[in-house]
C-alpha cells in the first residue's frame, strides 16, 4: 500500500465504521441470555468475525437476517464445549473476554491466536481469574491456552492494569459466579461492558469514589434478551478527524460516533491543540452516549498530556502522534506504557517511523516526546507496522502530507476497518 499526497482536501459527510468494543460485547452477552436479539449495525471487520464465529463454535445459534445480526441466546450456561480449538486471528479483545467467559464453564477449550497475538500477555486476566478459582494449563502466560472449566468462587480482585478487556473478562466470570463479587477498578477503563449489562438486567451495581471504581456483580441471575444499536467508533473516526484538520481547506462530518466519556480522550486532547471540532445532537442510543461531530482544518499547536491522559485514550495515540507532527511547538504524551503491549509495540513504531518520516521523536521512560519539522523530507519510505491496523492507518494519514509512503501489512486494516481506503481516497485522499 503506497500512501501519497491528497489531491485536494478531505471533505463530505463520512459513514464511519461501528464501534469495534461495543460489536464485540454485542455477539458475547446476547449469547449468554435467555432470548433472541437483534444487533444492528455490526462491524464486521476480521476481529469481531473471530468472535462471533467463537461463539457459534461453542454452540450458539447466531443467523444474519438482511443487515441484522440475530443472536438466540439459552442462558448462562448453555454454551457447549467446542469441537475444535478456537482461532481468534489477532483480537486480543476476544482472547481475554472469551477466557473469563469460559472459566466459569464446565467443559475445557483452547483458545489459539495468530502470531501477533500469541505474543501478547495472557497472564493479565489469567492471575485475576485463578483468585476465583479458575484453573488453566499454560506455562507461556501467552496462547495457546487451554481453559479448564469449573465453578468458580465470588471473590474481591483489585486490578492494577488500566484494561476494559481484564475488568470485563472478570464480570464475564462473575455473572455465573454464586453470590456476590466484587472487582476493584484503580484506573478508568472503558465501560462498554456495564452499560450493555445493565439494559440486560444483570445485578450490577457501581459505586465511583476519586478514580477508583468498586463493581459488584451478583452472579447467577439470567440475562434478559434486547435488541442492540451499534454506535459508529470513534477510534476509527479519529484518522479522518486527524487527516481534516492537517490538510488545508478541509471539513467533514461524522455522525453516530460514540463519545463515552471513558474512551472520549482523542477529543479532549485535540481541542487542547487547537482543533476545530463541534460536538453536536448528543443522545443516549442502547446506553451509550452518541454524538454527530464536524471536523475543519485547524492551527494545530504542540501540547503536554500527562500519563493520566493515556487511560481515556490509549488506542490513539499512533493518530494523536501525527497531529502532533504537524502542530505548532512540541508534543510530550506520558506513561505510555502500555503501547508496549498492544497489537505491536506500538511506542517504538511510532518513534521508528515517524523518525524515517524526517520527524524529530524519541521515547524517555514510557514518555513520547514529537519535535515537529518544518518540512519532511522521509530518509526511508518503508513504514514498519508489524501487522498493526492502527499503526497502518495513522501513517496514511501521514502520507496524506509527505506523500510517498509505502505502507508495509496494509491488509491488516482489515481487523478493524476493512473499507478504510476506499473510504479515504473517496473523501479525497491518494492511496493506491
Amino acid at each position: 500500500m503506497i500512501s501519497n499526497k491528497i489531491k485536494d482536501r478531505i471533505v463530505g459527510n463520512i459513514n464511519i465504521p461501528s464501534d469495534k468494543s461495543i460489536s464485540h460485547r454485542s455477539i458475547i452477552i446476547p449469547s449468554i441470555s435467555m432470548g433472541i436479539s437483534e444487533i444492528n449495525n455490526l462491524l464486521m471487520s476480521d476481529d469481531v468475525m473471530h468472535t462471533l464465529n467463537a461463539l457459534k463454535n461453542l454452540g450458539v445459534n447466531i443467523e444474519k437476517s438482511n443487515n441484522k445480526i440475530i443472536i438466540y441466546g439459552k442462558g448462562l450456561n448453555s454454551l457447549k464445549k467446542p469441537n475444535k480449538n478456537i482461532y481468534l486471528g489477532n483480537s486480543g479483545t476476544s482472547a481475554r473476554l472469551l477466557t473469563g467467559l469460559l472459566a466459569s464453564q464446565t467443559f475445557e477449550t483452547i483458545l489459539e491466536g495468530d502470531k501477533s497475538l500469541s505474543s501478547r500477555p495472557m497472564a493479565r486476566i489469567m492471575d485475576p481469574l485463578k483468585l476465583m478459582g479458575a484453573e488453566f494449563e499454560n506455562v507461556s502466560g501467552t496462547l495457546p491456552l487451554k481453559i479448564i472449566g469449573k465453578k468458580l468462587n465470588k471473590s474481591k480482585i483489585e486490578i492494577n492494569i488500566p484494561s476494559a478487556q481484564i475488568k470485563s473478562g472478570l464480570i464475564l466470570a462473575a455473572l455465573n459466579t454464586e453470590g456476590v463479587s466484587h472487582i476493584i477498578e484503580k484506573h478508568i477503563t472503558r465501560d462498554h461492558t456495564e452499560n450493555m449489562l445493565k439494559s440486560f438486567g444483570a445485578e450490577i451495581d457501581i459505586k465511583k469514589i476519586n478514580n477508583q471504581t468498586s463493581i459488584y456483580v451478583k452472579g447467577k441471575k439470567e440475562l434478559k434478551s434486547v435488541n442492540i444499536n451499534v454506535p459508529s467508533d470513534l477510534s476509527s473516526s479519529a484518522f479522518f478527524i486527524v487527516a481534516a484538520l492537517i490538510n488545508k481547506g478541509s471539513k467533514i462530518s461524522l455522525n453516530n460516533i460514540n463519545i463515552n466519556p471513558t474512551r472520549d480522550g482523542l477529543l479532549k486532547a485535540l481541542k487542547k491543540m487547537g482543533a476545530k471540532i463541534s460536538i453536536k445532537n448528543k443522545r443516549t442510543v442502547s446506553e451509550e452516549i452518541v454524538a454527530d461531530l464536524e471536523v475543519e482544518y485547524s492551527n494545530l499547536v504542540g501540547c503536554e498530556l500527562d500519563a493520566e491522559m493515556a487511560k481515556f485514550m490509549i488506542d490513539e495515540y499512533p493518530i494523536l502522534s501525527i497531529a502532533a507532527a504537524f502542530a505548532k511547538g512540541t508534543s510530550i504524551f506520558r506513561g505510555l506504557k502500555e503501547l508496549k503491549v498492544k497489537e505491536s509495540d506500538r511506542l517504538e513504531l511510532i518513534r521508528l517511523n515517524l523518525v524515517n518520516c524526517g520527524c524529530d521523536c524519541k521515547i524517555k521512560n514510557d514518555d513520547l516526546i514529537i519535535k515537529p519539522s518544518e518540512v519532511y523530507i522521509t530518509k526511508n519510505n518503508k513504514i514498519r507496522t508489524d501487522f498493526d491496523h492502527r499503526i497502518a492507518m495513522s501513517f496514511a494519514v501521514m502520507g496524506s502530507k509527505v506523500g510517498n509512503l509505502n505502507i508495509e501489512d496494509g491488509e491488516s486494516i482489515n481487523t478493524s476497518f476493512p473499507n478504510f481506503i476506499e473510504k479515504f481516497n473517496n473523501a479525497g485522499g491518494n492511496i493506491l
